[in-house]
């Protein structure tokens, strides 16, 4: 085997690896979602990228619980300002077993050591999320 078919089969095998926790985490909805409205030959590779690296490689690890991985992601992207994904991580926490009060908390973190701001607004993405999964439960 040449080392590009290894390296081929790595890919592979790591993007195997990641869907389905990806798939847990996020849902199948926003996995499907995020593979078909980035199809084009420009977006596939940094979905595939997402995939293999974060989701194969990262979220696959052990040590840490997906719970715990979900309130870091929580914090890191409020910390960032990436509150779009900060949304997809909000339902992924709650999917992994992390309560409003600790989803909250992991915030309130936030406000004191990045600032209010960046809590403030993590708070108000989290809360449309979380009424939203409360309002789906009802139906």
């Amino acid at each position: 085997m040449s080392s590009g078919d290894k390296v081929a089969e790595a890919h592979k095998t790591l993007y195997e690896q990641g869907i389905p926790v990806r798939t847990e985490v996020t849902g199948p909805q926003h996995v499907e979602r995020s593979l078909q409205n980035n199809s084009s030959d420009f977006a596939r590779p940094m979905q595939e990228l997402a995939t293999e690296w974060g989701w194969g490689s990262i979220w696959t690890r052990p040590g840490l619980e997906r719970k715990t991985r979900s309130l870091l992601n929580i914090a890191m992207l409020c910390a960032l300002n990436r509150m779009t994904e900060l949304g997809v991580h909000i339902r992924g926490a709650v999917n992994n077993g992390a309560t409003e009060l600790e989803i909250r908390e992991t915030l309130m973190q936030v406000a004191a050591y990045c600032g209010l701001p960046a809590g403030l607004e993590g708070v108000r993405v989290a809360e449309a999320i979380l009424k939203s999964i409360r309002e789906e439960k009802k139906t």
